[in-house]
């Protein structure tokens, strides 16, 4: 099976990181299976953002886990994505949820849920947790398995 790439700038060639999250563009392709209920896990063991307050660097790990719909996530253009983060000044809660949602905006999946797992700085993490809803019955949900 071939997968349609047409449309795809990234995927195949050189690309830049992008200098922010509101310039990165998120691609898709076709999911192969629509109609089959799935789940896809992208793990970003070292994601890394700013302080939006003291410029310091912040560093987690985020889970995404979706259950595609018509499109799946292209892979090299969420990368690119989530490195636009790392000069990105936000805190853990806005960077965790505006990639969930930047996601959904391209792919409208069945389902979605995120874990941003951050490392402590000052003694505390702060871990984020969302999802769309419920689960679709039947769907395979590992645990997120991230011990920091």
């Amino acid at each position: 099976m071939s997968i349609d790439a047409k449309g795809l700038t990234q995927l195949g060639q050189a690309a830049p990181v992008p200098a922010n999250p509101d310039t990165a563009k998120l691609e898709r392709v076709p999911n192969p299976h629509s109609g089959t209920l799935y789940l896809v896990r992208f793990a970003a063991p070292e994601f890394t953002s700013i302080c939006p307050v003291t410029g310091q660097p912040d560093f987690g790990a985020l889970i995404i886990d979706y259950a595609p719909k018509d499109w799946i996530v292209e892979s090299k253009s969420l990368k690119l994505y989530l490195q636009s983060f790392r000069n990105h000044g936000a805190f853990h809660e806005d960077c965790t949820l505006a990639v969930a949602k930047r996601v959904i905006e391209a792919i409208a999946p069945t389902w979605l849920r995120i874990g941003g797992y951050w490392n402590p700085r000052g003694g505390m993490p702060i871990d984020v947790f969302w999802q769309t809803g419920t689960p679709p019955d039947g769907l395979w949900l590992p645990d997120q398995g991230v011990a920091m």
